[in-house]
């Protein structure tokens, strides 16, 4: 496997980028023509664009990231892998990389939001604003929710944006800083 930039006159990646997002998130990318705008966005300035490939040249995972708070924090949006390479550590190569890229660009914090859309944690479908902090505290992950992939690669649930896809359907926001991990 080999990580590289994803740039704009790489039509290919750019085309398998976008199939992983309408492959892996039909809630949020219905349409591959959705899917590479976004893949496209991702090529901008002040922007982290990055791809897995395996051996026969296919892109098997993406990730990608927006500076933010002048540098200090970068966005992870979004992370994807191919499904018949999932559970097989691509996504954590592909976070460790991006982590590098913040940490090379001067970034200190990584910010993430991922959206439990279908009860797969225990603050899904439910009304989270009775007893917030104690919701927040004492979240499970109750089918595969990947919040939980997330706290394996040293996140840490810093809040939730309640009914932000609708009502019961929160947005879990996970951080990690990065510069005291390369200072071990």
């Amino acid at each position: 496997m080999e990580i590289i930039g994803l740039t704009k006159i790489d039509n290919k990646h750019i085309n398998e980028a976008a199939q992983l997002l309408v492959d892996n998130f039909d809630d949020s990318w219905d349409t591959l023509d959705s899917a590479m705008e976004e893949v496209m966005e991702s090529m901008y300035e002040d922007k982290i664009s990055r791809i897995a490939l395996n051996d026969n040249d296919e892109v098997i995972g993406w990730i990608g990231g927006m500076s933010q708070y002048d540098g200090n924090v970068w966005e992870m949006h979004p992370l994807v892998v191919r499904k018949d390479y999932q559970n097989k550590g691509i996504g954590k190569v592909l976070v460790e990389d991006f982590e590098n890229k913040v940490f090379e660009k001067g970034g200190i914090t990584i910010l993430l939001g991922t959206d439990d859309e279908n009860n797969r944690t225990s603050i899904g479908g439910v009304d989270i604003y009775q007893d917030y902090l104690d919701n927040i505290a004492n979240i499970k992950n109750l089918e595969r929710h990947p919040f939980e992939f997330y706290k394996k690669q040293g996140f840490t649930v810093v809040g939730v944006i309640p009914d932000a896809n609708g009502f019961g359907k929160p947005d879990i926001l996970m951080a990690k800083r990065v510069r005291d991990i390369k200072k071990k």
